[in-house]
Order: C-alpha cells, then sequence, then structure tokens
C-alpha cells in the first residue's frame, strides 16, 4: 500500500473507531446515568427507559455496534484493497 493511499486507511479507521465510541458513551453514560432521569418519563416493556438502557439496552447497542463495525471494516478494506478474501 502506499504511503497516501495507507494514510487514507488509517484516517477511514480512526473516523470509524470515534464514531463507535461517541456512540458507546452516549448510551452507556448519556442513556444509563447523564440523562436517566429524562429518560425514566418513558417506559419501554413496562420500565423506565433510563433503567432499561443502563441493564438492557446499552447491551444490544454494543452487539449492533459489533456487526455494524464489523461490516464497516470490510467496506473500507474492500475501499483501500486490503481485504483478505
Amino acid at each position: 500500500m502506499k504511503d497516501d493511499n495507507s494514510h487514507a486507511y488509517w484516517n477511514a479507521t480512526v473516523k470509524l473507531l470515534i464514531n463507535i465510541l461517541v456512540v458507546w458513551f452516549l448510551v452507556s453514560f448519556g442513556a444509563g446515568i447523564l440523562f436517566a432521569e429524562q429518560l425514566n418519563n418513558f417506559k419501554l416493556g413496562g420500565y423506565p427507559l433510563g433503567f432499561w438502557f443502563a441493564q438492557q439496552g446499552s447491551i444490544y447497542i454494543f452487539i449492533a455496534q459489533i456487526f455494524w463495525y464489523a461490516k464497516r471494516m470490510n467496506e473500507i478494506d474492500r475501499e483501500f484493497d486490503v481485504h483478505e478474501d
């Protein structure tokens, strides 16, 4: 991989990781702790939404992020021709 191409690949990878970490922070710390009182005004499955995010919702989001990361990294790898298959 050429130097310019490797730099662009690294930037795309870092951008993806930053996006994932921002979502992770907003879901785990934001929805589960910071905004829990406001979210508790809404119910999901009979439970306050802030409590649901802190106990279950963040886990569902994290699992979705794993699949999104794998899909997006495969797209980035193909874009920069560093894929394995």
